[in-house]
């Protein structure tokens, strides 16, 4: 299966399960891997048979940064789900980053596999 993919997408939202976290903006990254057939777009140069990468990242963007929220698996789930339903992939992995959360660490997240 062909791979549509977006990578290192920043998204500024309220995360976290701190009260100071409640009340900050915070950046997460987002890479995405959405299994999509590319060959008709591809063999006919046609933007309107492709996975628009632009739409998909203004949409999860709109989502994740609309409400508050504790956990990144949490934005990992909703953002499988919403791509699965809104959009015509089968397969999509989602990795979200949270960089600065462990002081030692240069980031730490969550990766997950959700198919339609």
């Amino acid at each position: 299966m062909d791979k549509v993919f977006i990578d290192h997408l920043e998204i500024y939202c309220t995360i976290g399960v701190y009260e100071w976290e409640k009340k900050i903006t915070q950046k997460l990254i987002v890479d995405l891997e959405m299994d999509y057939d590319n060959q008709a777009a591809g063999e006919q140069d046609d933007i309107k048979l492709a996975l628009d990468y632009s739409a998909v990242s203004k949409r999860v963007t709109e989502m994740v940064s609309s409400q508050p929220i504790q956990l990144v698996e949490a934005v990992a789930e909703r953002v499988a789900q919403l791509l699965l339903t809104e959009f015509p992939i089968l397969k999509v992995r989602v990795k979200v980053i949270k960089p600065g959360a462990v002081v030692n660490a240069r980031s730490v997240g969550v990766e997950i596999v959700r198919e339609a």
